[in-house]
């Protein structure tokens, strides 16, 4: 299972090949995501509906909530009313095992990603007073009274930082892994062609050097272009980005604008976020929090 979720495995695709399936990729998942926006302003809108029925007093256990989100949305995405029928499923596998695959990869890696960046970003806006007061600035001004729509969320610039601050912050995937596909060379050291190479992603994403004040939540840090790029180098953004981080970058933008809207994000008081580092970070135990109406 290790193996499949880090793609060790050789599949004989030549390097243009590899970069052809992965734009495919890339271009099912944004179009997947564009067909079913509704469906995903739908969900966010009945989970802040559920927020907006509790007293302020009550604990919300946030962890859950955005598993249960992530997954809901996820699974309709992916498998959709095709696999509703058990013949059509046995006859998917036949004819496209390897897109099949790929599918349920999908499933696991942009559910559990989703999830735990929607509770990451939502943990940091709880203990940051300042940085939720401007994303709530920012998120009513860009959308005023009206709907969120797929076209207005592009212009939450200040929303994506929040997000890269997460992922950074959080060290929300600590460490990735890459077949090498050329034969690749540090100091003496030769690292054959199909290698499985480690990234230990979590040490890199909290250096000093690179990151002044790394342990602090700055969101500011992202709006400089140059921090950018180094944050795309790593394959969190950009052209290296993988299409599960892009695809929990725009389910989380949407979540948050639907939410930050209407709701003050507010941590219990006495709660400690205690990180579990995995193939994807998590708070250790349930993560805690409070909401109260903006109006």
């Amino acid at each position: 299972m290790l193996k499949s979720l880090l793609r060790y495995q050789s599949d004989g695709l030549s390097m243009s090949e590899k970069h052809m399936r992965k734009k495919l990729y890339e271009n099912g998942v944004t179009n997947s995501l564009q067909n079913n926006f509704a469906l995903l302003l739908k969900l966010s809108e009945e989970l802040l509906d559920k927020w907006l029925s509790f007293p302020e007093t009550q604990h919300v256990p946030l962890s859950q909530h955005m598993l249960g989100f992530a997954m809901k949305f996820v699974t309709r995405l992916v498998m959709g009313s095709t696999f509703e029928d058990d013949q059509e499923v046995v006859q998917f596998q036949k004819n496209h095992g390897t897109i099949l695959e790929d599918s349920m990869i999908f499933s696991l890696a942009g559910c559990m990603l989703t999830a735990k960046l929607c509770t990451w970003a939502i943990c940091f806006l709880t203990t940051s007073e300042e940085v939720q007061k401007r994303l709530y600035e920012e998120i009513d001004q860009v959308f005023g009274k009206g709907p969120v729509t797929p076209e207005k969320i592009e212009q939450l610039r200040y929303c994506r930082q929040v997000l890269c601050e997460t992922v950074r912050t959080a060290k929300l995937t600590p460490v990735s892994a890459r077949l090498q596909d050329i034969e690749g060379k540090i100091d003496q050291f030769i690292i054959p062609r199909e290698t499985l190479v480690l990234y230990a992603l979590g040490v890199v994403l909290q250096d000093p050097n690179t990151w002044p004040l790394p342990y602090k939540f700055d969101p500011d840090r992202f709006d400089d272009e140059s921090v950018m790029k180094t944050f795309s180098s790593l394959g969190f953004s950009g052209f290296q980005e993988c299409p599960e981080l892009r695809f929990a970058y725009v389910v989380s933008t949407v979540l948050l604008s639907v939410l930050v809207k209407r709701l003050h994000l507010l941590s219990v008081e006495g709660h400690i976020f205690e990180t579990k580092y995995e193939l994807v970070t998590s708070p250790r135990e349930e993560a805690w929090i409070t909401v109260s109406k903006r109006y």
